[in-house]
């Protein structure tokens, strides 16, 4: 029996960065004598075990083969008799088919380690296109990896483009594609993942409300880019900067699939594409089962990214108004989340990313002078009942205007840097 370290604990170690985790493959062994030494079977469709101490994965040695469409469709053998080489060559990428014995030494049949050198990603073999999901685990280690300048090589993008087109991308289920959008929103560069599936011709089957703003221009004015897909992508990689919370950056991915429907003759403008955007982002949500906390995000930042833009010409109780209905008082938190998300709004566009916008400073101004005014004051002050909130909605509008963060008496569109 020979145990073998391998995947994605190999790869990292020769990149020079902290592996993830650690998976083990146990060439020679039989289940039972797997169980004997103590070791705790999990796997359900091939043996899995857990070391009794570190609960680390050991799979035995094991092949695969095709048997129907989509993901699902495999079937597996595991046996003494199955080779590490053997083992390695159903893998996804040459990268991750390497394996280090116990002596430190690299088995590395399919050349990966060459790859990594050269920052290409590759398939190992032509059953790359047996699995859907390869497709985007590709397109998500082309967001992890893209800041060292990996690139798909010119094979596995023709292969990938095969499986768009003989269907194989169909038959993904809305759970993986959800864990592999949500993994990829926590990369580096995310933007990369869609730029790979656009590229493939995936993006339009899975992700068909982002691909429709491709082509479909902008102001030149505010957006010297232009085109509404590539401020999109420009808009995510600027949430990237800024936070890394994933919430944020979905929510910043989505904020404009409301122009993805704009009539052609209302181009380059694009009225009231907030609202129509709010139902095609309930819609992708709904599809992909993605959780409530991004749902919620990602529609207010959809509905009230226009008047994020516009705060300076707010009065006081409209922009009171606002931080009510993002439930600033409450979840301030959400305020914060909200606020990153359109700051990467105003710098996604080109030639903006560095600049300084008013906007953040004054939400955080007026939320901070209207939470010093509590009920407690209305109440000491004789209200009672449903004119306790009105008092407080009043008493919370005058601070904000005397904090100076409202637009009382400023013309309208006189908003400096609103995209």
């Amino acid at each position: 029996m020979e145990i073998y370290l391998v995947g994605g604990a190999v790869r990292d170690a020769l990149l020079g960065i902290d592996p993830r985790d650690r998976d083990w493959v146990v060439v020679g062994a039989t289940p039972a004598q797997m169980v004997a030494l103590g070791y705790q079977p999990v796997g359900k469709d091939f043996p899995v075990f857990l070391h009794p101490e570190t609960r680390e994965e050991y799979a035995l040695a094991r092949t695969e083969r095709k048997t129907a469409p989509g993901y699902h469709g495999f079937a597996f053998h595991a046996s003494a008799e199955v080779t590490l080489e053997e083992d390695l060559a159903r893998r996804d990428l040459t990268i991750n088919a390497m394996a280090q014995d116990s002596h430190g030494t690299i088995i590395d049949p399919f050349h990966g380690r060459e790859d990594l050198q050269h920052g290409r990603l590759r398939h190992v073999s032509a059953a790359f296109a047996e699995d859907p999901v390869r497709l985007l685990r590709i397109a998500r280690y082309a967001a992890r990896y893209a800041h060292w300048g990996f690139r798909i090589a010119h094979e596995t993008h023709a292969l990938m483009q095969q499986m768009v087109a003989n269907g194989e991308v169909d038959s993904l289920v809305a759970e993986r594609v959800w864990q592999e959008l949500e993994r990829s929103l926590g990369e580096e560069s995310p933007a990369r993942f869609f730029e790979v599936l656009r590229r493939c011709g995936a993006l339009a089957r899975l992700f068909p409300e982002l691909d429709a703003l491709f082509g479909v221009p902008q102001p030149k004015a505010h957006h010297p880019e232009e085109d509404s897909g590539i401020h999109t992508l420009m808009v995510l990689e600027q949430a990237a900067k800024l936070s890394p919370d994933s919430r944020v950056r979905f929510a910043a991915l989505v904020h404009d699939l409301g122009k993805g429907t704009t009539p052609a003759a209302e181009w380059p403008k694009h009225i009231a594409h907030e609202a129509r955007g709010v139902p095609l982002v309930e819609g992708l949500c709904e599809r992909l089962r993605v959780p409530r906390e991004y749902r919620e995000l990602a529609i207010l930042v959809t509905r009230e990214h226009l008047n994020y833009h516009r705060v300076a010409e707010l009065r006081p109780a409209t922009l009171l108004k606002l931080l009510e209905r993002l439930d600033a008082f409450r979840r301030p938190e959400r305020l914060e989340q909200f606020l990153l998300a359109c700051e990467a709004d105003s710098r996604g566009r080109a030639g903006f990313e560095g600049h300084h916008f008013e906007q953040p400073a004054l939400f955080r101004r007026a939320y901070h002078a209207a939470a010093q005014i509590t009920a407690r004051e209305a109440v000491a002050r004789g209200f009672s009942g449903k004119a306790v909130g009105e008092e407080l909605h009043r008493l919370r509008a005058i601070a904000i205007a005397q904090a100076g963060a409202s637009g009382e008496g400023k013309e309208p569109g006189s908003s400096p840097n609103a995209p």
